[in-house]
């Protein structure tokens, strides 16, 4: 519930402050005063869109801050905790700025927050209906939206499965028409895998192929070279049979040995330089014999040479086409083997699909009946709540009319019998019908009702469904707009018996309408055409009346005039 409303440099309102009560509150004066300023200040702390032309033009910034009784309603506590605000007793603050440059800035509970969570909040807290809510009550689309609504939790569980099972034939009949369509590309896609896949698997490659086979390929072109080097080196190593004897390397260092080694016993110093010779003269038998193998491994045959450069072509055509490297290539031929399996298994895929597409639709069309049966159980229970609301709202001989129907699709699903269209909100349109008078038919909402008649239906509605789905505060702007004489005064008899289950608070320009008020407050401009600190107040008593008196005839100051106010105040508060 609302407590309290305090508005600062906003449109025509420079400051009021609006101490609110539960029960029935109406805002009442001359048009052009600034009633609705009060409204917009609301929308801003419920997160409405912030203008910045709403901000007065001697101002660099408008305020709006209002305190919130939130002490039974722990979802919103639990979500403004959640948020960081504080909580004070279950009173909440909600605040907002809009700079004249357009900025906004949102407050709640003492922390900034982001104006989306006072939209998250706002649903649980008020609901405002208006000039607005009678032109979307006229669309096909809110007008299910509120039978939905109505309907209840278990209504809305089955529309979500309908929802679901909507998307998710939509996705299949998506993919089948994939696959149908792009058949052909998807053909040449799968030749030209094949292909490739052929051609990996005639070269074979294997992993790290390509730097093994350039090394062999170096010492095949240079083998007589080697071959010279090799022979050399084990010659000047060991000798051979034309070397002069003793000259070789392991000749000489045998030799330093023999020379030391009768002396090393007389020196240490000697000795490990003798056992140095010793570990030198292992070292070079053993590279001499090594050198030995590498002549005798080394291959001079050209034919190998050649094999080697075909080999190193093959993989080079690959590396063009498939990957810079044998291994980018052995990765392409795994992901090519995987998406020919998928292309090859079209068959079995659409087979597949097919199966799940006639599941999904008779799913749906289960559960798309059971939704329709559901609707229309809810729509003759509101239909005779909503009538029986217009009988009490000066309506005695309407009827209030909720009809089903469909639009037959030969594409869609079988309903009853029926091809018809079915949505992601089922096969149902609905429309909202009123017959004025029993001779009259049921016609739309938007195509048969007046402007008198439109707004009682739309009190009716809202009369009915906030039983259904509570919330603390109601705020109705204006919605008596073409309405008068008994009619007006059964609009505020109702609004005073809904107040009395939540706070309603109510613009209004009818003293019929505010005489029910538990509390009313009058908007005046001063001299200057702006709204003072003092120039939104709560009038009682004599002044209430005179600002009936006005309402009625425009004379405040006349005795006729305040005494039709005082009559009509005693009316509603012995109804009350």
């Amino acid at each position: 519930m609302l407590s309290e409303l305090r508005i600062r440099r906003l449109g025509v309102i420079d400051e009021a402050e609006l101490l609110l009560k539960p029960g029935l509150t109406v805002l009442t004066g001359e048009t052009g005063a600034g009633k609705t300023m009060v409204l917009t200040a609301l929308g801003l702390l419920l997160g409405g869109r912030a203008d910045s032309a709403a901000v007065r033009t001697d101002a660099d910034r408008a305020e709006v801050e209002g305190v919130l009784d939130v002490s039974a309603l722990e979802s919103v506590v639990s979500r403004a905790l959640d948020a960081g605000a504080d909580v004070d007793e279950g009173q909440l603050v909600v605040g907002r700025t809009v700079s004249a440059s357009g900025r906004s800035r949102a407050l709640l509970g003492g922390r900034t927050v982001p104006t989306g969570v006072l939209l998250e909040l706002a649903d649980d807290l008020v609901a405002v209906h208006g000039q607005s809510s009678q032109v979307a009550l006229v669309r096909a689309d809110r007008q299910r939206a509120l039978l939905d609504s109505f309907g209840g939790s278990e209504l809305l569980a089955q529309r979500d499965d309908v929802a679901r099972l909507h998307t998710r034939l939509r996705e299949v009949e998506r993919e089948l028409a994939e696959i149908r369509t792009l058949g052909r590309e998807r053909a040449r896609e799968a030749d030209l895998l094949r292909h490739g896949l052929a051609e990996v698997e005639k070269v074979s490659p294997q992993p790290g192929e390509d730097e093994q086979l350039v090394a062999e390929e170096a010492r095949l072109a240079h083998a007589d070279r080697l071959r010279e080097a090799a022979s050399l080196a084990r010659a000047a190593l060991s000798g051979d049979e034309n070397a002069s004897a003793g000259v070789d390397a392991l000749s000489l260092v045998a030799g330093a040995r023999q020379s030391v080694d009768g002396a090393r016993d007389l020196d240490p110093a000697l000795a490990e330089l003798a056992d140095r010779l010793a570990s030198a003269s292992y070292a070079l038998v053993d590279v001499a014999a090594d050198m030995s193998a590498y002549l005798a491994d080394l291959d001079l045959d050209p034919a190998r040479l050649a094999v080697v450069s075909e080999r190193r072509a093959a993989l080079a055509h690959l590396y063009r086409r498939y990957g810079d490297d044998t291994d980018a290539v052995l990765a392409w031929s795994r992901e090519a083997a995987a998406r020919l399996m998928t292309l090859e298994d079209d068959e079995t895929r659409l087979n597949e699909l097919e199966d799940q597409r006639e599941g999904l639709r008779s799913a749906l069309r289960t559960a798309a009946a059971g939704l329709s049966q559901a609707r229309a159980d809810a729509g003759a229970r509101l239909a005779g709540l909503v009538t029986a609301e217009l009988h009490a709202l000066a309506m005695p001989s309407a009827t209030f009319d909720v009809s089903l129907s469909r639009r037959d699709d030969p594409d869609g699903i079988e309903v009853d019998g029926r091809s018809v269209a079915c949505t992601a909100a089922g096969v149902d349109q609905v429309e909202f019908r009123l017959a004025a008078h029993p001779s009259a038919p049921p016609r739309p909402l938007g195509k048969g009702a007046s402007g008198g008649e439109l707004s009682r239906t739309m009190l009716a509605l809202e009369v009915v469904l906030s039983a259904a789905d509570p919330v603390p505060t109601l705020v109705f702007d204006e919605v008596d707009a073409g309405v008068g004489g008994r009619a007006a005064v059964e609009v505020g008899r109702r609004l005073a018996r809904l107040a009395r289950h939540a706070q309603v608070l109510v613009v209004t320009h009818l003293p019929q309408v505010a005489a029910f008020a538990d509390d009313h407050y009058v908007v005046h401009k001063d001299t200057s055409g702006q709204v003072t600190a003092s120039g939104v107040r709560r009038v009682e008593d004599a002044d209430r009346a005179a600002e009936l008196a006005r309402m009625m005839a425009g004379l405040e100051a006349s005795d006729v005039a305040r005494e039709h106010a005082r009559e009509l105040l005693e009316a509603a508060a012995a109804e009350r």
